[in-house]
């Protein structure tokens, strides 16, 4: 397509005014990238980029991801030109109060965003997941008559994005993985909030990039328009198998003479210079304003992009009558997943059965992974250890893309990321593992999913003290009430084989965020005292009662994880007027009704002990100002397992001995 260079760049000059209109309106906001990469967005949402605004979803779409977020008012400006459901009153009514124009880009907020990309770095390694989905789309949906699936993710980054290291183990996961529809456009305009980015880098970005496996082209004129797209042309014509980098030399700020090209123009201080910066534009004193010949443009490329995406349609439907097979495993995607179907396909543990909850992962993962071809598994170089790997597929590579097993390598940030990347694309149903530990390295990406309501679930193992030999850097005793804290995180602990079945059922179904599975790496004993379905369905629930009372009701004990075990021993000791709850999920048990709380932990039975190897604090509010709670509010130790749950007071005797301390 001819490139229109005179009404695009007259398109950029009214994009600069209305993002100068929108941030001195509500004086806040970040005009620098949006000012300072116009020509960049002209050229893709008017020329470059494929897409259809009527269908926001559309399966073969260009993926656009902006990475830095803060430039918000950068794609607000140009998805509102090209015309997806974003009005002018939308955009006049920027980081407003329940405004599709929110502060930073947020997934489900506003129609054509990609990704909730707020702290730097995120979107480049989100960029990357979309582009493993892209590539494991290819592998299972295509074929030699129809080619259903050949887009490009591109994402646009800054200076602040490049230097989080969430964004260069993202980057290096990619260039091994040879992510060739992959398209990062760093916007190099020299500047970071602070300061010239000379204070703060002067690595050679060339070099570092094609030494991780890309391809580069280097100092594109980002303002030269012809320049632009034929570095995007380029970019997404190669043949070398490798993910590009487009280093676009921009301006920061442009625009704004006072400020331009300084870290002044990073921020809304620019907008203060707002009449004299729109003047110097050729703007008229109208504000927010598009003339009607940029109106008509972006009207007709629209109509363009229809066609393309009209023609494609046929070509699906062509292609969904020749494999159906095919097109109801995509379908597929779009299908709830039932829990209670689900838990129909695990076979029950044998009674006999001693298994370490990561072990009993296995075993329930097989089951599931046939149930749900797009379910896929990836690890941080653990799956010895996390036992997660899907045993009747291969790795995802190079050479196999339809692999569902994805090895990320020692990158626990970039891989909770990348499984926000493929969560955000829709069409495969993704999980990854590592030690529980070591959610302290993905929790930033993991708290990215819970707000952006993906259901990514994390099989994350080595739950507590019982790691044991390998000491207190490795045993999390913090870290589960951590992530408890996190709004519309589920957090699972299941106490053993039958209980970890329903903890990855109950993940599995959830389609409104993401949940982890904390698993034991030592062995657990099956609960017959507790019938399997109960203990199965009771995860559902969050919190069951695992063990009746059979006289008046005197005591609650609660616990959760591999220390149930330890109240059911303790019950057994101070007789029938005692109540055992399982909680493996807090969050779950919290969204229960209140009638179903009330059959659980009745408000009239206030002699509840609660324990679990970790830090005590959020159980005080199950059992109250009069209950008490056994756990460890100190960091672990080296020992064997055995002997640090003895030497910490995480014993059944502890639990009776507490209950009997209570009025």
């Amino acid at each position: 397509m001819k490139l229109e260079t005179e009404i695009l760049a007259k398109a950029s000059a009214q994009a600069r005014g209305l993002a100068i209109d929108a941030v001195h309106k509500c004086s806040s906001g970040h005009l620098g990238l949006p000012l300072g990469a116009t020509e960049i967005g002209a050229v893709l949402f008017g020329n470059a980029l494929v897409h259809n605004p009527d269908e926001p979803k559309w399966l073969n779409r260009d993926r656009f991801i902006l990475s830095a977020g803060h430039g918000s008012m950068f794609i607000y400006t140009w998805l509102h030109l090209s015309g997806y459901d974003l009005s002018l009153e939308e955009l006049k009514n920027f980081r407003q109060l329940h405004s599709k124009t929110p502060g930073h880009p947020e997934f489900h907020e506003t129609p054509g965003v990609e990704a909730t990309t707020g702290p730097l770095g995120q979107g480049i390694a989100n960029a990357v997941g979309y582009a493993v989905s892209g590539k494991m789309a290819e592998a299972r949906f295509n074929t030699a008559e129809h080619k259903i699936f050949d887009n490009h993710i591109i994402a646009l980054a800054g200076d602040g994005c490049m230097q989080e290291g969430v964004a260069l183990e993202a980057v290096s996961f990619a260039g091994h993985q040879g992510l060739d529809n992959l398209i990062l456009i760093y916007d190099a305009n020299d500047v970071t909030l602070d300061a010239m980015a000379d204070k703060s880098q002067s690595d050679d970005v060339v070099k570092r990039f094609k030494s991780l496996g890309w391809d580069v082209q280097l100092l594109v004129d980002g303002h030269d328009q012809a320049a632009i797209l034929k570095s995007i042309n380029k970019a997404k014509k190669a043949t070398s198998g490798k993910p590009q980098l487009i280093v676009a030399k921009t301006v920061i700020g442009k625009g704004i003479p006072e400020v331009q090209g300084t870290q002044k123009g990073h921020g809304e201080g620019g907008a203060k210079f707002s009449d004299a910066a729109r003047a110097g534009l050729g703007l008229p004193a109208e504000h927010f304003y598009v003339s009607d010949d940029v109106r008509e443009y972006f009207a007709k490329h629209k109509k363009r992009l229809a066609r393309g995406y009209k023609a494609w349609v046929k070509t699906f439907e062509l292609w969904a009558a020749a494999n159906p097979d095919k097109a109801a495993l995509l379908e597929s995607r779009n299908t709830p997943i039932s829990a209670a179907a689900l838990l129909e396909k695990i076979p029950v543990f044998p009674a006999d059965a001693k298994l370490a909850t990561r072990a009993a992962g296995r075993d329930v993962l097989q089951p599931i992974a046939a149930a749900h071809p797009l379910f896929i598994s990836g690890s941080a170089d653990l799956y010895g250890s996390t036992l997660n790997y899907i045993a009747s597929d291969k790795d995802f590579d190079k050479a196999n893309r339809g692999g569902r097993n994805i090895r990320y390598g020692i990158r626990e940030h970039a891989m909770a990321a990348i499984n926000n990347g493929i969560a955000y694309d829709g069409i495969f149903r993704t999980s990854c593992a590592t030690f529980l530990v070591f959610a302290d390295y993905s929790r930033p990406s993991m708290r990215i999913a819970a707000l952006a309501k993906l259901p990514v679930t994390y099989i994350y193992t080595h739950d507590s003290i019982g790691v044991g030999e390998d000491g207190p850097t490795h045993q999390p005793v913090e870290t589960i009430s951590g992530l408890r804290v996190i709004p519309n995180l589920d957090v699972i602990r299941p106490a053993d084989p039958e209980e970890a079945a329903g903890a990855f059922a109950a993940a599995l179904e959830r389609a409104d965020g993401p949940t982890l599975l904390a698993l034991t790496r030592q062995n657990l004993p099956n609960l017959n005292d507790i019938p399997p379905h109960i203990r199965r369905a009771g995860v559902l629930k969050g919190a069951y009662v695992a063990i009746q009372e059979t006289a008046p009701l005197t005591a609650i004990l609660l616990a959760t994880g591999s220390e149930l075990q330890l109240a059911v021993a303790a019950a057994k000791q101070l007789g029938a007027g005692v109540r055992v709850v399982s909680v493996p999920s807090f969050e779950r048990f919290n969204r229960q009704s209140a009638e179903y709380r009330e059959s659980i932990l009745p408000k009239a039975v206030r002699k509840r002990v609660a324990i679990e190897a970790g830090v005590t604090g959020l159980w005080h509010q199950y059992v109250g100002l009069d209950g008490k709670v056994i756990g460890i509010d100190r960091f672990g130790m080296s020992a064997p397992a055995p002997t640090i749950f003895k030497e910490l007071g995480i014993t059944a005797e502890a639990v009776v001995t507490a209950v009997q301390s209570l009025s």
